[in-house]
């Protein structure tokens, strides 16, 4: 099995939500009143808009998230945490962390720990800036 289906598994089995729910409601979480436009979700995830939609109506569905028009802006609509989805969110958090730290992690020396955060660390600052590595 691999590390995506094992963490998965873990939040299917702790919490009863995928790993896409589970940071669509993290991006939400972090958010200034918990509260993102749809479009700043859609980046903040790394989703389509098109499949941000579909997670959100399922998160709705178990009243977890809620949309409300943007009062700022008439053309976009927000996603609002709910108190129960902010309750799930802190409650699936810490065993979510545990499995993550326990796959990866502990299986590590401290020295490779170092080494694999700076690998990671120059990964996502690549992925963030749309840069490439030159081909050797």
């Amino acid at each position: 099995m691999w590390l995506p289906s094992r963490l998965e598994a873990q939040l299917k089995r702790d919490a009863g939500i995928s790993h896409y729910d589970y940071f669509t409601l993290m991006q939400l979480w972090k958010a200034p009143q918990h509260t993102l436009r749809m479009s700043e979700l859609a980046a903040a995830s790394d989703m389509t808009l098109s499949h941000l939609s579909r997670v959100i109506t399922r998160l709705e569905k178990q009243d977890l998230v809620r949309r409300l028009p943007d009062p700022g802006d008439g053309r976009s609509t927000l996603a609002e945490l709910t108190t129960d989805g902010l309750a799930l969110f802190e409650q699936a958090a810490p065993g979510h962390v545990s499995e993550v730290r326990r796959l990866i992690f502990d299986n590590l020396e401290p020295e490779e720990q170092r080494h694999f955060s700076d690998a990671m660390s120059k990964i996502v600052a690549a992925m963030d800036s749309g840069e490439r590595r030159p081909q050797r």
